[in-house]
């Protein structure tokens, strides 16, 4: 150390003994100068302060009171779902290649159409959800993603209880299910009003988080209504969730969100995060909405929606001048699908729906939601705007997912075919340009897909399909002949051009399955994954109806 920096240390610790006894010395008289009554009086006040009586938190514990009875009312009702599914896996090791390509490399649905290879040995998955009963002989209701693809499946009751369930039916386009237990005398819960919802009113979630967390509960509010968010990426969803902010995680999928009486108002389905876990926000399928399927289920087993073969969106301030609407209201009509229910009541690119039966339409969703409902065969009114200038049209609702609407025929170059569900045209150099595909792109353009058909989740509009099982497509009448001669238990292998690929689009080989092997849903709710993390969902994109 410099001198002159030990002077300064020195000097410091000088000064420092007389600088301390000053300070003692103020304090000390300070203390003594200082009301000793005020500082009895500031004690009193601290203590007096500090004491809690009955009557200030008696809002408290009667909130505390008030969830207790709801919980106690709800969670005998609700169950923990445990699903086997069996999923095919490659064997380990290998040698044997397919064109010097290593079998294990390649995905197992794929390996069929490369020849040869190692047999698939079958391989167990688990899942854990949640439902809540809602007879007391045994029908449970959860989501369709918990049980899709079960090969057993397992109840567990609030009493510890354990029973085997079966599937009564599923609503992929809704995600619900049915399962039934073989017992009687359960616990049961009603549903709720979800119509008469805002933003506000308290709520509480139930499920079994994680897998690991059984029964629980967490509380929150409605966080908004009606929000038409897209999980799937399957414009074809009627999109009506509820927000909430009580915490639903992976494990709580099928679990029952309920209102201040203990009435099911929603049923616990999906959660934008980007981490897997609850960031704020869940999302349930309104009670109303569930329990239209839901006794449709018990009652015949499945669900039959209506549609009417138009895709809509919203009408909104930035639009809604180019279509002479008066106010922001309605549902847009960006497409007309041919040989629909839609088509045959002359509908027109640029039709606004503004009333369904003498009901206001309020956005596309409003539309989607109540046609879906609808029984396929049901008259419908149709009030609409056109250039501005209102007019009625009559319709029928279609039959959503019937196979029998998509016939096939090849004509002026276009097919529809029944099997995939799709409807296919010649490339010509005018639907080139339109469609963005560049002169080496040989195949035939998919023009539309039939909502909740065997290609529903594999195929979209504006693609090309290049080959099927590996052989070049030619024309519309070519795919036709070569898909009809494909068994229907077989699987069918498309290779498929995607504007989306990159600047110049790009080619992806895509297997439709056999028809009663779909699974165009989400995976089992298990712990690790599943809940259908939608993560960037706006929900502001176009609709099917």
């Amino acid at each position: 150390m410099k001198p002159s920096t030990n002077s300064l240390v020195a000097r410091a610790r000088k000064l420092a003994v007389p600088l301390g006894t000053v300070a003692a010395l103020l304090f000390a008289a300070s203390f003594f100068l200082f009301d000793h009554d005020a500082v009895k009086s500031i004690a009193a006040q601290q203590s007096q302060q500090a004491q809690i009586s009955d009557s200030s938190i008696a809002p408290l514990t009667s909130l505390n009171d008030a969830v207790e009875a709801v919980v106690n009312h709800v969670m005998p009702a609700v169950v923990n779902v445990s699903v086997t599914a069996r999923v095919p896996q490659g064997e380990g090791g290998g040698g044997h290649q397919f064109g010097g390509i290593n079998p294990n490399e390649i995905p197992p649905e794929f390996r069929q159409f490369f020849g040869g290879g190692q047999q698939q040995q079958p391989q167990f998955e688990y899942g854990i959800g949640s439902g809540f009963i809602i007879s007391p002989d045994g029908y449970i209701v959860t989501n369709h993603h918990v049980v899709n693809d079960a090969k057993s499946i397992q109840v567990t009751l609030h009493d510890r209880r354990t029973f085997p369930a079966k599937v009564v039916g599923v609503d992929k386009l809704d995600d619900l299910a049915v399962i039934k237990i073989d017992a009687s005398n359960l616990p049961t819960i009603s549903w709720g009003d979800s119509a008469g919802l805002k933003p506000g009113e308290a709520v509480m979630a139930f499920g079994n988080p994680f897998g690991e967390l059984t029964f629980s509960v967490t509380r929150g509010i409605v966080s908004a209504v009606h929000r038409s968010v897209n999980p799937g990426k399957n414009n074809r969803t009627p999109r009506d969730y509820i927000q909430t902010d009580a915490a639903i995680n992976p494990g709580n999928s099928g679990g029952p969100l309920v209102d201040a009486r203990g009435q099911v108002i929603g049923i616990d389905t999906f959660i934008f995060t980007s981490s897997g876990s609850f960031a704020g926000a869940g999302f349930a399928i309104p009670a109303n909405l569930a329990q239209h399927s839901v006794n449709e289920i018990i009652k015949t087993g499945k669900v039959e929606h209506g549609f009417l073969g138009i895709g809509i969106t919203n009408v909104d301030p930035q639009n809604a001048k180019f279509f002479n609407v008066p106010t922001a209201s309605g549902a847009l009509v960006n497409q007309v699908n041919p040989d629909t229910p839609a088509s045959s009541a002359g509908f027109k690119q640029g039709d606004v729906v503004r009333t369904v039966n003498g009901k206001n339409i309020t956005d596309a969703t409003d539309l989607q939601v109540q046609v879906s409902e609808m029984a396929p065969g049901t008259p419908i009114t149709l009030g609409i705007l056109r250039d501005g200038k209102p007019m009625t049209l009559h319709a029928t609702v279609g039959q959503y997912h019937a196979p029998a609407q998509q016939g096939e025929n090849a004509a002026s170059g276009k097919s529809q075919h029944a099997r995939l569900g799709i409807s296919v045209q010649d490339l010509n150099p005018d639907l080139r340009q339109q469609l963005g595909v560049p002169d080496n792109i040989q195949g035939v353009a998919v023009q539309s897909v039939q909502q909740g058909g065997p290609s529903d989740q594999y195929l979209a509009p504006g693609e090309v399909i290049m080959q099927v099982n590996r052989k070049p497509v030619t024309s519309a009448q070519s795919f036709l002949d070569q898909v009809r001669n494909i068994p229907a238990d077989q699987s069918i292998l498309l290779l498929v051009w995607d504007k989306q690929g990159g600047p110049q689009g790009g080619t992806i080989y895509r297997v439709i399955p056999p028809a009663g092997n779909l699974n165009p849903g989400g995976n089992n709710d298990n712990g690790g994954n599943g809940n259908g993390n939608g993560g960037n969902n706006n929900g502001d994109g176009d609709n099917n109806q």
